[in-house]
């Protein structure tokens, strides 16, 4: 079983640095789709764009695919938990909000996470360095 590693290196904060210009650079172009687009289509478009892409890896690398139907049922499950709901619901919000507005409140995600994992959790409790970080991310 692999450890966990509990700092980063520079690999780890080069993607996660890219992660958050990719991630944040979505809300603007969230907001220049809605100019043309419903809420929907633009899901429509990012989510089998994404989808179109995956295939392409998965073939081009040869991966396996799963033939049992119970497996495809957790991927729509967790396509539709995880993707279409949440995308929706950004995009959604953003015709009523600012991108910028709409990029910080998701960046809250990860704070609130820690709040509700000290008390869902017993082996992620709330230390004084993790309330400290979910203190300076509010700031």
């Amino acid at each position: 079983m692999a450890t966990i590693q509990r700092t980063m290196g520079l690999i780890e904060w080069i993607m996660l640095i890219a992660l958050s210009l990719i991630w944040g650079g979505s809300f603007l172009f969230n907001a220049i789709a809605l100019r043309g687009f419903s809420p929907l289509t633009i899901v429509a478009l990012r989510v089998g764009l994404g989808a179109i892409c995956l295939w392409l890896i998965v073939l081009a690398l040869r991966y396996q695919i799963p033939r049992a139907p119970a497996v495809w049922l957790r991927f729509l499950a967790m396509g539709i938990l995880n993707n279409a709901i949440p995308f929706t619901l950004i995009v959604w919000g953003q015709q009523h909000i600012a991108s910028g507005l709409a990029a910080i409140l998701n960046a809250t995600t990860p704070l609130f996470t820690v709040l509700l994992a000290n008390l869902l959790l017993e082996d992620e409790k709330l230390t004084l360095a993790r309330m400290c970080g979910v203190i300076v991310g509010l700031f």
